[in-house]
């Protein structure tokens, strides 16, 4: 049974950071894509940021220069690190894999964590 599990969250002021984490366990081996994404209250979910395979990585134009996506593959952990939060990072932070590709379109990602709430306060 494959199980993702995000941590990390929490409630930050502007200007602050966070560090998000996700477990993944189960058969997860091959699997080519991870990635973050979030929802906002009101809005659709969208791709934050996710590193495939072979290492490369590709962000949504709103967190460039500001969050990083890393992966262990030893450990099958994924993080983003998320600084220089904005009010409008505020949202439910879910991590996701697709065994075969890395779209944005967070339709076509098969695995899905809990979510883990991030809120940033002015």
């Amino acid at each position: 049974q494959v199980r993702l599990v995000e941590s990390g969250g929490g409630s930050v002021q502007a200007g602050g950071s966070l560090r998000l984490t996700c477990a993944a366990s189960g058969h997860t081996s091959g699997w080519y894509c991870m990635g973050w994404f979030r929802q906002a209250p009101g809005k659709e979910r969208e791709a934050v940021a996710t590193v495939d395979g072979d290492a490369r990585t590709n962000y949504a134009d709103s967190v460039k220069g500001r969050f990083t996506i890393s992966k262990d593959n030893a450990k099958m952990t994924l993080y983003l690190q998320m600084n220089s939060l904005n009010t409008e990072d505020t949202a439910i932070y879910y991590c996701a894999a697709n065994p075969w590709s890395c779209p944005r379109d967070y339709r076509s990602y098969d695995y899905w964590g809990q979510g883990t709430q991030v809120t940033v306060s002015s």
